[in-house]
């Protein structure tokens, strides 16, 4: 019996399995990819969203007239929980690399640091103020860079 037919037809068939294999791995790397990337830029819009609300929220109570100092304090720490920050920076802290999760808690923590600024009773357009908000910019300018460069997105140049 002459075997070699049937070994030239099994090396075929496993060749041509394996290569579809491959290619079906290839193909599910590459949407996983793709998906993971979609997640990260969702997951950094809401983020940067929620600390740009909370920065307005804040900001905006630290306008406002107060009874008390604690009133005014409960109002600022109230209207900083209620954007939703905090979800938020938890989904960052799940999905996003260590340099853009490090960006991004010191972005929050500026924030934070005017949050309790502004609960102590400082003015907004305060010359106390301007290096609080100057730390924040920075803070931002160096989160919003690193994201864009994970997602693979040029520089701004504008910042």
């Amino acid at each position: 019996m002459n075997w070699m037919p049937l070994l030239s037809t099994l090396a075929g068939a496993v060749i041509g399995i394996s290569a579809t294999l491959i290619a079906d791995r290839n193909r599910w790397r590459r949407e996983e990819a793709r998906h993971a990337l979609e997640l990260r830029r969702e997951v950094y819009s809401e983020f940067v969203s929620a600390l740009k609300t909370a920065g307005e929220e804040i900001r905006a109570v630290a306008l406002g007239d107060h009874m008390s100092d604690s009133a005014r304090d409960a109002a600022v720490r109230e209207a900083f929980r209620g954007t939703g920050v905090y979800t938020a920076s938890e989904r960052l802290w799940l999905v996003g690399p260590p340099q853009v999760v490090a960006a991004g808690n010191a972005a929050f923590h500026s924030w934070r640091t005017i949050r309790d600024a502004y609960a102590r009773g400082l003015a907004v357009g305060s010359t106390e103020e301007a290096p609080l908000i100057a730390q924040r910019r920075t803070a931002m300018a160096e989160m919003r860079r690193l994201m864009r460069e994970d997602l693979g997105i040029g520089p701004l140049e504008i910042e």
